[in-house]
């Protein structure tokens, strides 16, 4: 057996004892590896609160007696171009986590998946508190952000398949529709927690709305590593059933029987009864009693060869399209549009992932396709239909 983490193994003996062991290691592996997720949306999710007050309307601003136009906002972003600076921390954290996310992926198989995903946590943490530190330290240089945001991209990309890898090590396709998608609504939640930490010292320190979502990954990173178990063997756990057990019949070719899949024998039906008819020979039994080879990782090419991985991806792409448009400039949209201030408009902008959260819970047993139309559909609406509403409660709030 595979040796678990030291948190695990102390959670073994106090917990384990009272719970079916495969139960309470699923439920716990899946919030567990959940709040992972949630804490690296968590984390990405500043940037696009903090762009409302980089550049601002000083004069509309209370207390302000400067001559200066500018000498509110945030350099370098107090140019006529801040739109475009501003855009191209979005470029350089994206194109990174682009990249790293194709060698993350072929990373996660191949080394311990528990150090490759909390060293990845860690790592995210640092370089989310690094742009914090920045106003604390008084950097006004681009290339400073710029750098921060390419690391932290690079970072953030261990997350999603490692999670994933993990997850599916633990659940078979029997459950899968059901678990991803209850499981799957962390990114929103991550970012509804995001925008709320990140609001709270938007107006006053803008440093603290990255430093504490930094801080929080950081350290739940250090819980993976010390609490997360990765595969079913490293706390002796039954594997789950990835290929289904499943029966052939047989009577088609002359046999008058079936065989079990899991047991490699071919069974006769006398009346209502079930008995072994032919049984495998030493040396299949020998073979079965070999330990297992381990899975070969699949490669690039291979993986695209697997049908639906091109359209599924394709579909992903014109989602992500619309969602990462929504998740880095709403925030500024609503605060230039509808006029609030920058905490009111982190607020608002939640409404489109509770519009996520809706989505993942409704669809978690549809087609993928029929989820990825819905998903901008639910999302897009509850920007619509709340804004209204919230505009109201936003108004009467001191």
């Amino acid at each position: 057996m595979m040796r678990s983490p030291l948190g695990v193994r102390i959670i073994d003996r106090v917990c384990c004892k009272c719970f079916n062991k495969d139960t309470w290691y699923r439920g716990y592996v899946l919030l567990l590896t959940f709040l992972c997720y949630c804490c690296y949306h968590l984390s990405r999710k500043p940037v696009s609160v903090v762009k409302t007050v980089f550049h601002q309307n000083c004069s509309a601003l209370p207390d302000y007696n400067s001559s200066d136009p500018t000498a509110c906002d945030w350099a370098p972003f107090n140019h006529p171009n801040y739109q475009e600076l501003e855009g191209s921390l979005d470029y350089a954290y994206l194109f990174a986590y682009a990249v790293g996310m194709f060698f993350a992926g072929h990373i996660a198989e191949r080394v311990d998946l528990r150090l490759f995903l909390s060293l990845g946590m860690m790592l995210s943490g640092i370089t989310t508190a690094l742009f914090g530190m920045g106003r604390l330290w008084n950097i006004h240089l681009l290339s400073y952000y710029l750098a921060v945001q390419i690391f932290g991209g690079l970072a953030q990309s261990s997350g999603w398949p490692a999670v994933v890898t993990c997850v599916g090590n633990w659940f078979g396709k029997g459950h899968r529709g059901l678990v991803f998608g209850v499981w799957n609504s962390h990114t929103s939640i991550g970012n509804i927690l995001g925008s709320l930490i990140a609001g709270v010292w938007v107006s006053t320190n803008w440093g603290l709305s990255f430093i504490v979502p930094g801080l929080i990954i950081l350290a739940m990173g250090l819980v993976v590593f010390l609490l997360l178990p990765t595969d079913p063997k490293e706390v002796g756990c039954s594997p789950p059933d990835h290929h289904g057990q499943h029966i052939v019949d047989h009577r088609t070719h002359g046999e008058t029987g079936y065989e079990d899949v899991s047991t490699h024998q071919v069974v006769p039906v006398v009346g209502e009864e079930i008995a072994p008819l032919m049984t495998d020979s030493d040396e299949d039994v020998e073979e079965r009693k070999r330990p297992p080879r381990e899975a070969e990782a699949i490669s690039f090419f291979g993986a695209l060869r697997i049908p639906g991985v091109v359209e599924f991806s394709l579909c992903l792409f014109f989602s992500k399209l619309v969602a990462y448009t929504f998740l880095y400039w709403l925030p500024s949209y609503i605060k230039y549009v509808a006029h609030y201030d920058a905490t009111q408009s982190a607020d608002l902008s939640t409404m489109f992932d509770v519009g996520g959260i809706a989505d993942s819970l409704h669809n978690r047993a549809r087609s993928f396709t029929q989820a990825v139309l819905q998903l901008v559909w639910f999302q897009t609406t509850a920007v619509k239909v709340h804004l209204p509403v919230l505009s109201c409660w936003l108004s009467a709030r001191p």
